[in-house]
């Protein structure tokens, strides 16, 4: 059987090392292509000397002395740049691009997979979230797959196999977050460490805080109407604090399909991986009889402001959604090092989206103006 080739956009981030740990467990079915990385040098080099890809990239410039020095003596080409990140995204070698960069980081080079004709696995919320339309429009030119590995998508997609009615609404499920219960003074003190604590998924650190906000949930309810070509009134969020219900879909006769198993991000990745089949993978088992309550609840859209901000840019379109992201990466940063509360995320974010040049329908270079514009506007206020 030949074995496909997989790229990994962003391998040192947890999808990408997880999407490694998925390989590894399947050696007879899947080899490393490429591997990139923004900064961290030194577990790229240790990623690439354990898989041997044809191909590393590392996105800061300065890092490519050092990555080049780690990797002699080992035939792996060694790239370096946002530039090179984008090339090796179209490289002839590759079946599948997991793209799990962060941010809007991960925009130019999804695009470059999907105008390369590849299947991408899509992890990387930010670039459906920014320019939904646009990668839309050509997906369906070049004919690329597009698999989601968020693990609510995920469980949508896999509800929909084999289905052939419209949908009538989907349900994405949310934990809720380390700040579920907290009430409106513990979130004005709520601090950096209470905040990367999230009660049931391990993810980076800007993941971690957009989960605590909702910020995460309000982008995924933005992919999924460009994943699943929905109206925003047919997304509704649900918290659901055990996190074994990963999204369900209603259909026209009220029938009403759910996605269960263990919060594991290897299961998605895996079914992205090996879609339309499944993978045996060495992961927790979900038990019904030592877990006998699932509890589900509507979300506190005042306490949880980035949720509501989120639905008013989707119900906008546009360059809206942008604004929203750009507003939002400029405030998780500003909160992670200290320099606002946590409360001023979504004040931040709603200040963007109230500033922000509407145009109705953008181009690539609307975004990326956009985004810029907005970062520099919501900086100067923090």
């Amino acid at each position: 059987m030949t074995k496909k080739r997989i790229a990994i956009l962003g391998s040192t981030g947890s999808i990408g090392v997880q999407a490694l740990d998925v390989i590894a467990q399947h050696p007879d079915k899947y080899e490393v292509e490429t591997l990139t990385a923004h900064r961290n040098v030194s577990l790229l080099a240790q990623q690439a000397i354990r898989f041997q890809p044809n191909a590393v990239a590392i996105a800061d410039d300065a890092k490519y002395g050092e990555l080049k020095s780690l990797l002699a003596g080992h035939p792996i080409k060694v790239y370096a740049g946002s530039k090179a990140i984008c090339e090796v995204a179209q490289l002839p070698g590759a079946d599948v691009v997991i793209s799990s960069l962060v941010g809007i980081a991960g925009l130019k080079p999804t695009i470059c997979a999907v105008e390369a004709k590849k299947q991408v696995a899509l992890a990387n919320k930010e670039t459906l979230v920014v320019a939904g339309d646009l990668i839309s429009r050509l997906a369906q030119k070049s004919g690329a797959a597009i698999i989601p590995v968020d693990s609510e998508h995920s469980a949508v997609f896999q509800c929909l196999m084999g289905e052939c009615s419209p949908v009538e609404k989907i349900y994405l499920t949310a934990s809720g977050g380390p700040f579920l219960r907290a009430s409106a003074d513990e979130l004005r003190c709520a601090t950096v460490e209470q905040a990367l604590k999230h009660p049931r998924w391990s993810m980076g650190a800007k993941v971690t805080i957009d989960s605590a906000s909702m910020m995460n949930k309000g982008f995924e309810v933005i992919e999924a109407r460009w994943l699943f070509d929905l109206k925003p009134e047919q997304v509704e969020v649900l918290v659901h604090p055990q996190s074994v219900v990963h999204s369900m879909v209603q259909f026209a006769d009220g029938c009403i399909k759910a996605q269960l198993g263990a919060p594991d991000m290897r299961i998605p990745i895996g079914y992205a991986l090996s879609f339309p089949e499944r993978l045996r993978l060495n992961v927790s088992r979900f038990c019904f009889a030592e877990n006998p309550t699932l509890t589900f609840q509507k979300p506190d859209t005042e306490k949880f402001r980035c949720l509501a901000l989120a639905y008013e840019a989707l119900r906008m379109g546009g360059n809206a959604a942008c604004a929203v992201n750009a507003a939002n990466e400029v405030a998780v940063d500003a909160f992670l090092h200290g320099k606002i509360g946590f409360q001023d995320i979504a004040k931040l974010v709603e200040l963007g989206l109230q500033k922000n040049s509407f145009i109705a329908q953008p181009t690539l270079e609307d975004y990326i103006e956009t985004d810029s514009r907005v970062r520099r506007m919501v900086e100067s206020c923090k």
